[in-house]
C-alpha cells in the first residue's frame, strides 16, 4: 500500500492516486495542501471555544487514518469540520450551558453514528444514502445549520470590533472571487492574517477598544492583538493548558442525551459532504470509487470519534484540498501523507498555537459572518444542483416547518429535562414531514452530489 510509481509526468498530464512525484516535489505539493486547509482548520476550533493546536495535530493523524482505512485510493486531507459549529453555540448557550467536555462528548456521539453509517453503506451501497437523505432534505439540513449560526456573529463576534469585523469580511469576500486561482482557494487564511494586520496598525492608531468580550459582560477596555500567551509558551510541546471555559485542553468526554440529540444532525452533513467528495475525487481520477463511499464516510466518523475522545475538533473532508488538485492535477496520496505530518509537526509548536488563539474577536467576526453564510448557502446549492422542484408541494411545505424551527430556535419541551429545540428539532421535522408526505418514488433522474452526476428515484406525490 505505501508504494507508489514514481513518475514525471509532462505539463498538465495527471498524476494518479498511487503515482508520486520525486520526494523534493511532493513535499511541495504538500505544504500546498497544509496552506490550503489552514485557514478554515484553526477557525473553526477558535469559534468552537475549543483549542486549534490540538485541532491541527489531530488534521493530521486524522488525515493517516482516512488514508489508510482508503487503502491509498482516496486522496483527502481532514480539517475541522464547520457542520457542528452551530451544535456546539446551542449548547454553550443552552440552560444550563455545556462546557468543553460536553461539546467533545457530543461530537464523539456523532462520530460514532457516522462511523455505522458507513459501514452501513459500505455494504448495503450508497444507494441508501440517496433514498433516506434525498437532496431535498440534505439542502435543507445543511441550510438550517448555517443559518441558526447567525446569532453568534451579531452577538458574539461582531460586537468586539465592528470595523475591524466589516474589513476582514469585505476582503474576505473579495479573495475568494477576485484573486486568481490556488490563492481564492486560501481566502480564510488570507483573511486571517489580513484582519490581524488590521487590529495591529488600528492598536497603534486609535489606542484600546472598549467592547464585550466573550467572558463578559460588561465592556472593558483591552487591545485588540495580545501576544501575552506567545511570549509565554514553549516552541515545541504537546498541546496543554486550559481553554476559555476552565477546562483543560486535552480533557475526556462528558456525555448528555440532549446535548447529543444537538449535534446529530451535523452527521447528515458529513455524509453529504464525504459522498460528494468521493464522487468529485473520481470524476477528476477518472476512477471508480463508489466501493470506497462507505469506507470515507466510516473513516471520517472514526477519525472524529477519536479526535473529540481527546479534546479535538471534529473533521471531514476538506473542498479547499480538491481545489489544489484541480489546479495542479497530481491526485497522488503521498503528497497528503506530507501533509499530515507537517500538520502533526505544527501541532506539536505551542507558540505556533498561541498566535493563532489570539486572534482578535473582530477578525473572526468578519471571518465567521461570510463562513457562516457560506454553509447556509451551501444548502440552497444542493438544491440548484439536484433540480429540486419547489413546484411539488412534497418539497415545499415538507421542508418549510423544519427551516423555520432550525433557524429560528423553536423549542419543543418535554420535561423539565429534557426539550428539542433549533436545529435537533428542525431537522428531525425536515425528514418526519418529507418523508410523511412523499409517498412513493418511480423511475431515475440524474442528478449531482457536489458537481458529479448520480442516478436517484425521482420523487412523486400520489
Amino acid at each position: 500500500m505505501f508504494k507508489w510509481d514514481v513518475v514525471h509526468p509532462a505539463p498538465g498530464e495527471p498524476v494518479g492516486p498511487r503515482q508520486r512525484l520525486s520526494w523534493g516535489r511532493t513535499a511541495g505539493l504538500g505544504a500546498q495542501h497544509v496552506v490550503a486547509m489552514f485557514g478554515a482548520t484553526f477557525v473553526f476550533p477558535l469559534v468552537m471555544g475549543l483549542d486549534p493546536n490540538l485541532a491541527i495535530m489531530f488534521s493530521g493523524i486524522c488525515t493517516i487514518l482516512f488514508l489508510l482505512i482508503c487503502n491509498n485510493r482516496v486522496p483527502s486531507y481532514l480539517g475541522t469540520s464547520a457542520s457542528f459549529v452551530a451544535s456546539v453555540a446551542a449548547i454553550r448557550t443552552s440552560n444550563p450551558a455545556g462546557d468543553s467536555a460536553d461539546v467533545t462528548g457530543a461530537i464523539m456521539v456523532a462520530g460514532i453514528v457516522l462511523l455505522l453509517v458507513g459501514v452501513l453503506v459500505h455494504f448495503a451501497g450508497a444507494g441508501l444514502i440517496h433514498k433516506i437523505l434525498p437532496p431535498a432534505v440534505t439542502g435543507a439540513v445543511v441550510m438550517l445549520i448555517g443559518f441558526n449560526l447567525a446569532p453568534v456573529v451579531a452577538q458574539i463576534y461582531w460586537p468586539q470590533d465592528q470595523w475591524v469585523a466589516l474589513l476582514t469580511a469585505t476582503f474576505m469576500v473579495c479573495a475568494a472571487v477576485l484573486f486568481p486561482g490556488f490563492w481564492s482557494r486560501i481566502a480564510v487564511f488570507l483573511a486571517l492574517i489580513f484582519g490581524y494586520l488590521v487590529s495591529w496598525l488600528f492598536d497603534g492608531i486609535f489606542g484600546q477598544i472598549t467592547s464585550v468580550l466573550p467572558t463578559g459582560p460588561d465592556a472593558v477596555s483591552h487591545d485588540r492583538v495580545s501576544w501575552a500567551g506567545v511570549k509565554a509558551a514553549d516552541w515545541i510541546g504537546f498541546p496543554s493548558g486550559t481553554l476559555s471555559d476552565g477546562v483543560s485542553v486535552v480533557h475526556g468526554p462528558s456525555f448528555s442525551l440532549t446535548f447529543i440529540l444537538l449535534v446529530l444532525p451535523g452527521v447528515i452533513a458529513l455524509i453529504a459532504e464525504n459522498t460528494g467528495h468521493v464522487k468529485a475525487v473520481a470524476e477528476m481520477t477518472g476512477e471508480d470509487l463508489d466501493p470506497y463511499v462507505g469506507r470515507a464516510i466510516g473513516a471520517d466518523g472514526l477519525a472524529t470519534a477519536l479526535a473529540s475522545a481527546f479534546g479535538g475538533s471534529p473533521t471531514t473532508t476538506y473542498a479547499e484540498n480538491i481545489g489544489v488538485m484541480g489546479a495542479t492535477k497530481v491526485y497522488s496520496t503521498a503528497a497528503y501523507y506530507v501533509a499530515a505530518a507537517v500538520a502533526i509537526l505544527l501541532g506539536l509548536c505551542p507558540k505556533f498555537g498561541q498566535i493563532v488563539s489570539a486572534t482578535p474577536g473582530g477578525v473572526l467576526g468578519g471571518i465567521t459572518v461570510v463562513l457562516y453564510g457560506m454553509i447556509g448557502l451551501v444548502g440552497a446549492k444542493i438544491w440548484v444542483e439536484n433540480r429540486v422542484d419547489f413546484g411539488n408541494p412534497v418539497n415545499l411545505v415538507g421542508l418549510a416547518a423544519g427551516i423555520i424551527a432550525g433557524i429560528g430556535g423553536v423549542t419543543l419541551k418535554f420535561t423539565d429535562n429534557f426539550s428539542l429545540s433549533g436545529i435537533a428539532l428542525g431537522t428531525i421535522l425536515v425528514i418526519l414531514y418529507f418523508h410523511l408526505v412523499n409517498r412513493g418514488t418511480h423511475g431515475t433522474n440524474v442528478i449531482t452530489v457536489g458537481d458529479h452526476p448520480v442516478h436517484q428515484p425521482t420523487e412523486h406525490k400520489h
